[in-house]
């Protein structure tokens, strides 16, 4: 089965998608079986609080939580129109907040019987000023949660800690079951003038990630939007990392991690060989 688990659609404000519909049509053609679409979920209400860095990082993160009823209805339309060429599934990519686990929890109590499936990520971190994102620019990581961390390899410590924690949090009956890009935290590890290599007690941490991760029967993202990041170009999580998820016979499954028409089935040949163990 040809399976893409990690999808964005036209409610993402950072993404380029204009209809859902041509991205379910460009799988099909590509001769994908499975498909899931998992958009952004809102953050929490009182995010604002914490907020720090770029405002345009906070106003196009996720989804609005007055679209999330259009979303459903929009996604399922399209689910029931293509059931005969695709087996769609709509749930969210879902940003874990330790601050904020009772709204969490409470949203997903409200929306996860309308799931079927969804991501488990983290993008923010504690750093100068509040939280600040992982993933939106150069400057917003080095100036924001690098150089607060004391370096880029005291950030990895950080991130992972927070990935594993996400895997450990008590969210609900409803809460994801796949981690999404675990390696996140490297995606602009070209554009540092510094040591960007796991340090001992990193590694240590994936380790421990990685057989929680067995334990408790979750999935992993193999995510190739990696592949099309210039401080990058690689998979999250990388091949090192794979080869001891895979070796413990954790669930890797592809993520075009598609925001525009020409993601969808991006580097899937890269990938495909760790797939579908």
């Amino acid at each position: 089965m040809k399976y893409d688990g990690h999808t964005h659609t036209e409610y993402c404000p950072h993404g380029t998608v204009e209809d859902t519909e041509l991205l379910i049509q460009k799988a099909i053609q590509l001769g994908f079986k499975e498909y899931s679409i998992t958009e952004h979920a809102p953050l929490p209400k009182a995010i604002s609080e914490l907020a720090g860095g770029d405002p345009e990082m906070w106003t196009t993160a996720s989804m609005a939580l007055n679209d999330v009823d259009n979303y459903f209805t929009r996604m399922d339309k399209l689910r029931k129109k293509y059931a005969s060429d695709l087996v769609i599934h709509i749930g969210f990519e879902l940003d874990y907040f330790p601050e904020f686990e009772s709204w969490t929890t409470d949203f997903l109590n409200e929306y996860g019987p309308l799931t079927d499936d969804g991501v488990l990520s983290v993008h923010f971190l504690p750093g100068q000023g509040g939280l600040r994102g992982i993933d939106y620019s150069f400057e917003e990581y080095r100036d924001g949660i690098t150089e607060p961390a004391g370096s880029f390899q005291n950030a990895q410590i950080l991130y992972y800690q927070r990935v594993l924690h996400s895997l450990q949090a008590d969210l609900g009956r409803w809460k994801p079951t796949r981690l999404g890009h675990i390696s996140l935290c490297q995606k602009f590890e070209r554009f540092f003038d510094e040591p960007i290599d796991y340090s001992p007690k990193a590694v240590t941490l994936i380790d421990d990630l990685l057989q929680q991760v067995k334990e408790q029967n979750y999935q992993l993202d193999l995510n190739t939007a990696g592949f099309r990041k210039k401080g990058y170009t690689q998979s999250y999580p990388q091949a090192w990392v794979l080869e001891k998820a895979y070796a413990l016979g954790i669930p890797l499954i592809y993520g075009s991690d598609t925001h525009s028409l020409a993601d969808i089935g991006s580097d899937y040949g890269k990938v495909e060989h760790w797939l579908n163990k």
